[in-house]
């Protein structure tokens, strides 16, 4: 069968690499040490794009396991910082995308995604558009990688497994 749809990883495939600036931020109000900060920021993660936790409740749990106390504003903070960690974008595949639809080829988003940080993409990324199906895992209540959010891409596109590439940083 022939190649009739690409579907794209946002984290590390669309955006650019994490922002260093935006992670110093994050170490320096938890005042965690990187490695037990990366344990912690990890352990959750995919509670939160799954849409199970919440930014709010995703730094509150973080939390209540390293010891921290929070004040709301450092948690409004946290949340900010970890929408910047992430909202850069990679220009190189963002071009490419246009050019695989100028092919005729469908595309999509697949992608495990916070509430924030989707919501800042919505609001501050007009290319959105240029896809003809975005799957968010928070909306969804399924994550990668569970068949059930693929086999609903793929639907969502009209293709079978086989007609389609997906391009993921793992």
């Amino acid at each position: 069968m022939p190649l009739r749809a690409i579907i794209f990883d946002y984290g590390l495939v669309l955006s650019g690499p994490a922002e260093p600036a935006a992670r110093a931020r994050l170490l320096a109000i938890t005042g965690l040490a990187p490695e037990v900060f990366d344990t912690h920021y990890w352990k959750y993660r995919l509670d939160y794009d799954r849409g199970t936790l919440n930014g709010r409740t995703y730094w509150q749990t973080i939390a209540r396991d390293t010891g921290m106390s929070l004040t709301p504003e450092q948690i409004d903070a946290l949340v900010e910082q970890d929408v910047l960690l992430w909202a850069s974008v990679n220009p190189v595949m963002l071009d490419w995308v246009i050019r695989v639809r100028a092919a005729g080829l469908k595309t999509a988003i697949l992608s495990n995604m916070g509430e924030d940080l989707l919501g800042h993409m919505r609001k501050n990324f007009g290319w959105l558009d240029r896809f003809h199906h975005l799957t968010w895992s928070c909306e969804l209540d399924m994550i990668k990688p569970e068949a059930a959010i693929y086999q609903h891409t793929l639907q969502k596109l009209g293709v079978q497994p086989e007609e389609a590439l997906f391009l993921d940083d793992k």
